[in-house]
């Protein structure tokens, strides 16, 4: 039980000193992951975690292609 709450004190520094990120997507993945992990299984932490991961790689992905979009159409002028 001491491991456990030593566990969660070190979580708890470690999420406080952290700075905040830019989390495009991370939000939608998350909350839609941890909802399928809880249904299939009980394994909500895990679905929230990647979630949130592929929600953040699909924004990356969306930016990278609107970018290109209008590097073409200024290229085009």
């Amino acid at each position: 039980m001491r491991s456990i709450w030593c566990a969660i004190a070190i979580a708890g520094c470690l999420a406080s000193a952290a700075q905040p990120a830019l989390a495009e997507g991370c939000l939608k993945g998350a909350a839609a992951g941890g909802v399928v992990g809880h249904v299939a299984g009980h394994h909500a932490v895990v679905g929230a975690a990647g979630g949130c991961a592929i929600g953040h790689h699909e924004a990356k992905k969306k930016d990278k292609e609107k970018a290109a979009e209008a590097q073409g159409a200024s290229g085009a002028k």
